[in-house]
């Protein structure tokens, strides 16, 4: 009799020529992740040639049981996107040809916390305890003050073999995405964390990307994002644009940032709108290398962990290259 893991590394190719296809979408939450299998004939080179493929919306939250049948890119059976779609409206902005031709490029750096299964402590906290202070743990090594490695490793090759632009990992933990041009920035965050939430899922861990999940004297989790401009005049005007809408911002840079950007711990105040060079407690850092050489990215660090990326980056699209004052 075959081990399981055995079953799950089968190599096909040998046998069928015919292929296992995952679909992925977003759930009615809008962060919970839902997939699917389906099996296909041969290899499918490009996404469009994917047949379409419908799912239970009222099991997700996202439609009625009497008309539940929701595309898979999560579209109405008439066409129309539905509410949770944030995709749809964040295309919108990345074609319109005035932000294509400025090809905004993003890094997304993607915190979060792991968590013990049956208690949802944080892995490696002692149980009903604290850990000590913060200043051993950050980029750390050592079984006393690193915890999950072999998850972070894992998904940091997981997504190099599935061809997620990942470009690095920090061990808070954080894994960054990019750069990525447009769209495709929101489409690689979404598809890494999917992948996390599999593995984790193997390994019996759950992956939390609340911004504060245990109240505390340390760091909340955030998903600073990168954005590349040029000019750093340019950058000074994008900033004072982002200043002025930073309400409608906030609003829209994830639930329960309140717990998080308190002032405190590399923030800044939720209410109050900065920035600076190569200041962590602002709203915006510029980097150092930025004002140096005239032109390259800002760091927009107010967005939470478990914001959704395509309506961050589209509005910071909409906000510094479309939104007249």
């Amino acid at each position: 009799m075959a081990l399981l893991t055995d079953l799950l590394n089968l190599d096909l190719s040998g046998s069928t020529e015919k292929i296992i296809a995952e679909y992925i979408w977003i759930g009615g939450s809008g962060m919970d992740l839902r997939s699917k299998a389906r099996t296909l004939p041969g290899p499918v080179t490009d996404p469009s040639k994917l047949p379409k493929w419908n799912y239970d919306g009222s099991s997700t939250g996202q439609a009625p049981g009497e008309d539940s049948e929701v595309m898979c890119d999560c579209y109405t059976p008439a066409g129309e996107p539905i509410p949770t779609n944030k995709r749809n409206a964040a295309a919108k902005v990345f074609s319109n040809p005035a932000v294509a031709a400025e090809e905004p490029w993003y890094g997304i750096e993607q915190e979060y916390t792991l968590l013990q299964k049956d208690i949802n402590w944080p892995l490696g906290w002692p149980v009903g305890g604290f850990p000590g202070p913060q200043g051993p743990y950050y980029c750390s090594i050592g079984a006393e003050k690193s915890f999950g490695r072999d998850i972070v490793d894992s998904h940091y090759k997981a997504c190099l073999f599935a061809g997620i632009n990942i470009s690095g990992i920090n061990g808070e933990w954080e894994f960054q995405v990019g750069p990525s041009v447009g769209i495709s920035a929101g489409d690689q965050v979404w598809v890494a964390r999917y992948i996390l939430e599999r593995i984790t899922e193997i390994a019996g861990v759950v992956v939390t990307f609340d911004p504060k999940p245990i109240p505390g004297d340390w760091n909340g989790a955030g998903a600073h994002t990168n954005y590349r401009t040029v000019g750093f005049e340019v950058i000074v005007a994008a900033v004072e644009k982002l200043k002025l809408r930073h309400k409608e911002h906030i609003a829209a840079y994830g639930e329960g940032n309140e717990r998080r950007l308190t002032g405190k711990h590399e923030t800044a105040d939720i209410h109050t709108f900065s920035w600076g060079v190569a200041n962590r407690g602002a709203s915006i850092r510029v980097g150092r290398e930025t004002e140096q050489n005239g032109k390259g990215y800002f760091e927009d660090r107010r967005p939470a962990s478990n914001m959704d990326p395509y309506v961050v980056t589209a509005m910071i699209a909409d906000t510094t290259l479309l939104w007249k004052p």
